[in-house]
């Protein structure tokens, strides 16, 4: 979920009522900010919003059902998420490629926090901390290369 997602903020309290009853379904219930954890929504490979996933014995599995409470509990309860097809090897998130894909999500929030730094704290300008980037991809092309 994102703090500033509409829809994340209209299943927040169904979510928080499942969770609730999570101990009587024998799971763990939770939920990540991907505002906060940019490696994860990478990892997860998320391009929606809110996303919910199974995961059971180290297999993931999306769920696309209805956001009620009851659909909620009821796949849990009732095991419909047997008949759901697992999240591919590859874009499994235990993945040697979802891994990566955390490290570069993980990368670029780490290069948007330099920029704020740069423009924000020093007030160096946008158009100057972009260069200074460009010259850094430069740099490290060229020692690559070599």
């Amino acid at each position: 979920y994102a703090p500033w997602c509409s829809a994340c903020q209209q299943m927040e309290l169904i979510w928080e009522s499942f969770a609730k009853e999570s101990e009587h379904l024998g799971i763990t219930v939770g939920k990540v900010d991907v505002t906060q954890e940019p490696g994860l929504s990478g990892r997860f490979y998320i391009t929606t919003l809110p996303t919910i996933y199974h995961a059971n014995d180290g297999v993931f599995r999306r769920y696309r059902g209805s956001r009620t409470l009851e659909d909620l509990q009821g796949y849990v309860l009732e095991r419909k998420w047997e008949a759901v097809e697992p999240v591919a090897g590859w874009k499994s998130p235990s993945s040697i490629i979802m891994h990566g894909m955390a490290g570069l999500f993980n990368l670029s929030g780490w290069i948007r926090q330099i920029h704020s730094y740069l423009t924000g704290t020093l007030g160096i300008h946008v158009w100057i901390s972009y260069s200074i980037f460009i010259l850094a991809i430069l740099l490290i092309g060229l020692f690559l290369g070599l």
